[in-house]
């Protein structure tokens, strides 16, 4: 049996219905001068004066007897010689919310001075058809369709219409046969005819275009001749019952046969109609998150009684032993509406003078600062909202109880939002992680957005780009219909015109969205981010070097797109490393290129470095699966190169979402006076498949312990000696490496950073160590066993051993780090709540539960004293890890056989 390809209606959900109103085909006799004579509103109808007056069409859909949708009117148009509108109509329903009774009637009018009795318009129906838009086999009908058109009716569109598309056939008397053979031998080659028009319509029959010209001239002239051959039939089939005025028209309507000719649609498969399956009620409208730890008790055991068949599906003999769940809308309700009632009573407008000169007594100050002192992702109480409210002008002075007022706000009561929005002015200024916190998924009130966005308009630009990646991220989180009037794309706009770094890396996040295509971004966020993206656009046309740096975009676009084709020609192209190394070095010298000297350029990794090229001789491909390229480019400072690793066929918005937060984890630690000698390296995606990152001179781990017989002292003391210094290790080289060990374990395991072996663990002659590759965060490893923090024995050994009192010194700055880390919680959780709705492969496997991780990983929940010593536990379990050893030997046998 051959496939049937088919779609459904329910997958038509952009689609409106459309219909073409073609022509109108008929025999239409004069009416007799006797009869005008008795009939004068007769006498001034268009159709009356002229056989081809100008008539109008109007389609409108019903179902169930009842309309969907109000008609739709073909424009004005003037006839000669034929009624041809060849028009579409657009009816405002998709066929996506059609019922299977759907019908489509279609009625031509006709004009008069005088007004129609009973519709009081100057229009009386020449004639109405109604047609089904799915057939018998609920199939959606599509392509040209001749409808009869009754006389005289308007369509009905009931469901048993008086006004049907097609008459069914009369059984003959035996003494019709004869004389309506011919007639039926006429509309049959009409009809064959017009069957072979719809093949060669549908592409099955070539078209020959003088032939066709011939043939069409000759299908007109037998279609008359059958339209008047079959009203002459017909109207010897009615006999008259009475004379009169109106029995004389109804006779002439007898003899006038029309059909109107439209065309639906076609499409490349059959659409089925389908209705849309709505899911039963809930028991209950409690939502349990998903990786929530509650489980639900077994259901009860249920003792029948003596005589009850319990193997049967219902009560009695054929329905025995069946339970069935009722619905009870009051249990599990999260809302009490006894709650709401008194909530509403109690910030009630005429408690505003009593709640301004209230003060908490002690017991009830120790409450509210228990309150304030909650995370972003604590709960609030419907008691501790109550209070917060009602102590609401004491705690305006108390800068951190904002964000825990705006919670207890109901922003959908416009009473309680309008005396809340007041109370935003006055309050004192916010910190800008509890801004950030109210640019989140849970608050879509203009007013308090627009509140947080002027608290951000206060940060300089260098501050702002350290959240702008979440930023553009939280533009999903508007209110929907404030697309135009968004005060945070205003804002963004604005700042990234005025500022040439902040708008390349604004305009490189959304061009990575734009190009998102996969079912994880929603079409409308994409629309979203381009309509940000035009904005933008234009904003920089008012500035003074607007169009120049639109121009440099669009340079810097071409660059990357050229570099991608490269990539993508050294990774798929045939033999071995050396092999696409000498085609890599072939393609960047290639004149046509135009990559060994260019006009300056700001990079889009580093818009503050300028490059004019590309210098071939010192490119190089890597050993990775993917085979990324270092490039170095030439700079307007003399002699000095910036090397670039580009890659294609990896997502890298993961590793540039961890290199943002340990870029501004560095900036916290700074401002506390703790320099760890991180090595924030930039890194850039340029789509979701390609990108670039800095290279920064260094070896691995591996590579270190393999050239120096499995000591890292000896790297270190190799490329920074000093006899006198202790371990022969130059002091600021060893200071270095024992701050960066300890910066980058912590802030590793905050972060949840897995698949963490020598291979990723990179150390630079200077003594700086940092991670790379983060392919698996937020606790997630493809490994089992994997230890929380990373801290192997090479590490150690490194630092002269656990003995040492390097090894000491490396712990005292790892609590200090975690410890200053700590303070700055609610700044890190908002950042990753903002980034909940990314498409990042770690945060779509729990996108909830990816804050959660990152504040359990902190410890908020436990003092400073406690939190302390598990965190000291922590670090003594990580360096006697045995497992952490065995993976790293197992990650270098496959790396053995791999090379």
């Amino acid at each position: 049996m051959e496939a049937f390809h088919f779609a459904t209606s329910t997958d038509l959900k952009q689609l409106s219905v459309h219909v073409r109103i073609d022509r109108l085909d008929g025999h239409q006799k004069p009416i007799p001068y006797s009869v005008l004579l008795e009939r004068p509103d007769l006498r001034h109808r268009a159709s009356t004066t002229d056989p081809h007056s100008e008539l109008f069409v109007t389609a409108q859909i019903w179902a169930d007897s009842k309309p969907l949708t109000v008609p739709v009117q073909t424009a004005y148009k003037s006839f000669k010689n034929a009624r041809i509108w060849n028009e579409w109509l657009s009816l405002p329903v998709t066929y996506s919310n059609l019922p299977a009774s759907a019908q489509l009637a279609i009625t031509v009018w006709d004009l008069s001075p005088a007004e129609d009795t009973d519709s009081n318009l100057h229009a009386i129906p020449f004639g109405g058809t109604t047609l089904p838009l799915f057939d018998r086999d609920n199939t959606l009908q599509k392509g040209r369709q001749r409808c009869r058109l009754h006389r005289f009716k308007a369509a009905d569109g009931l469901s048993s219409t008086t006004t049907p598309w097609v008459i069914p056939p009369v059984r003959k008397s035996r003494k019709d046969v004869v004389v309506e053979d011919t007639v039926d031998e006429q509309v049959a080659e009409m009809q064959r005819l017009e069957e072979l028009l719809k093949r060669q319509e549908m592409g099955d029959i070539p078209q020959n275009l003088w032939l066709d010209g011939l043939v069409f001239r000759k299908m007109m002239k037998i279609r008359n001749e059958a339209i008047k051959a079959e009203a002459a039939v017909l109207s010897r089939q009615k006999k008259s019952s009475a004379n009169g005025t109106e029995n004389a028209v109804g006779r002439d309507a007898d003899q006038e046969l029309f059909y109107l000719d439209i065309e639906l649609p076609r499409f490349d498969h059959s659409v089925v109609f389908a209705d849309v399956e709505y899911p039963p009620p809930p028991v209950s409208d409690i939502r349990l998150a998903p990786d929530s730890e509650v489980r639900l008790r077994p259901p009860p055991e249920v003792s029948f009684g003596p005589g009850i068949n319990t193997e049967g599906n219902g009560y009695g003999d054929a329905d025995a032993g069946r339970l069935i769940r009722i619905y009870d809308p009051e249990i599990g309700r999260i809302v009490n509406p006894a709650e709401d009632k008194h909530r509403e009573l109690m910030r009630g407008g005429q408690t505003d003078s009593l709640d301004r000169d209230r003060k908490p007594n002690v017991h009830m100050r120790d409450q509210l600062n228990s309150i304030i002192a909650k995370g972003p992702l604590e709960s609030i109480t419907s008691h501790e909202r109550d209070h917060i409210w009602k102590f609401r002008y004491y705690l305006l002075r108390d800068k951190r109880a904002l964000t825990k007022f705006v919670k207890t706000v109901n922003w959908k009561d416009p009473k309680e939002a309008g005396r809340a929005a007041p109370l935003l002015e006055k309050w004192a200024e916010i910190d800008v992680d509890d801004a950030l916190e109210l640019l989140g998924p849970q608050f879509d009130h203009p007013v308090v957005r627009s509140y947080a966005v002027e608290r951000l308009k206060k940060a300089d630009d260098e501050e702002l780009q350290l959240y702008l990646l979440q930023l553009v991220q939280a533009l999903k989180y508007e209110a929907p219909g404030e697309g135009d009037d968004s005060s945070l794309a205003r804002f963004l706009i604005t700042r990234a015109a005025n500022s040439f770094t902040l708008g390349n890396f604004f305009h490189w996040y959304l061009m990575v969205e734009i190009s998102d295509f996969s079912t994880d971004q929603a079409p409308e966020h994409r629309a979203l981010f381009a309509k940000v993206e035009y904005d933008f656009m234009l904003e920089l046309e008012r500035t003074p070097s607007g169009s120049e740096t639109r121009k440099t975009f669009q340079r810097q676009g071409e660059l990357l797109t050229i570099l991608a084709k490269l990539s993508k020609d050294v990774r798929f192209g045939g033999g071995d490393r050396p092999a696409k190394l000498a085609r890599l070095k072939k393609a960047l010298s290639d004149p046509r290129n135009e990559l060994t000297n260019f006009e300056p350029l700001p990079l889009p990794l580093d818009p503050s470095v300028i490059i004019t090229g590309i210098h071939p001789d010192d490119c190089n491909v890597l050993k990775s699966s993917l085979l990324p390229m270092v490039l170095n480019f030439r700079t307007t400072t003399p002699n000095k190169l910036y090397p670039v690793i580009f890659k294609t066929g990896d997502d890298l918005r993961q590793d540039q979402l961890v290199i943002q937060i340990i870029t501004l984890m560095d900036r916290l630690l700074r401002k506390e006076n703790l320099d760890l000698k991180l090595t924030p390296y930039r890194i850039l995606a340029t789509s979701t498949s390609a990108g670039a990152f800095q290279f920064i001179p260094s070896m691995s781990l591996a590579a270190a312990v393999a050239k120096y017989k499995g000591s890292l002292l000896a790297y270190l003391r190799a490329n920074n000696p000093d006899d006198t210094a202790p371990l022969g290790v130059r002091k600021e080289a060893m200071d270095t490496y024992i701050k960066s060990c300890a910066g980058y374990c912590v802030i590793t395991y905050l972060l949840g950073v897995g698949d963490r072996h020598l291979d990723n663990l990179l150390l630079a002659p200077s003594g700086a160590f940092f991670h790379v590759d983060f392919g698996y965060i937020l606790g997630r490893d493809p490994k089992p066993f994997a230890p929380q923090m990373k801290l192997c024995r090479e590490m150690i050994e490194g630092l002269g051993g656990a003995q040492h009192p390097n090894y000491l010194t490396f712990k005292e700055y790892s609590f200090t780090a975690w410890s200053t880390l700590r303070k700055s919680s609610s700044l890190l959780l908002n950042l990753f709540a903002l980034m909940q709705g990314a498409n990042i492969p770690d945060i779509k496997v729990e996108r909830e539960g990816s804050v959660r991780k990152v504040r359990d990983r902190m410890w908020l929940g436990k003092g400073d004293v406690e939190a302390g010593r598990e965190f000291e536990r922590l670090i003594e379990e990580s360096m006697g890890d045995w497992k952490a050893g065995l993976i790293d030997m197992a990650h270098e046998f496959v790396q053995y056989w791999r090379s």
